[in-house]
């Protein structure tokens, strides 16, 4: 977890098999073979709590995502 920023909940990267999580939550890209940079916060039931897609070689910030999880 340390290597997380001491985060005390999972993280989830749509590696393999390639695309499920991505083609699940429709983000996944079929002509480019890849998801769309996408960030999901979901509650203890599993509940989209927010869900935001962004421009490509945008990275999202940790402050609007670490709002988001102090939400729920």
């Amino acid at each position: 977890m340390e290597q997380l920023g001491g985060l005390p909940f999972p993280l989830l990267s749509d590696y393999w098999p390639h695309g499920a999580v991505g083609k699940a939550y429709g983000v996944f890209n079929e002509e480019r073979g890849m998801d769309a940079r996408s960030a999901f916060v979901l509650d203890a039931q599993g509940i989209i709590r927010y869900a935001q897609v962004y421009a490509p070689g945008t990275i999202p910030e940790s402050k609007e995502l670490l709002e988001q999880l102090q939400k729920i």
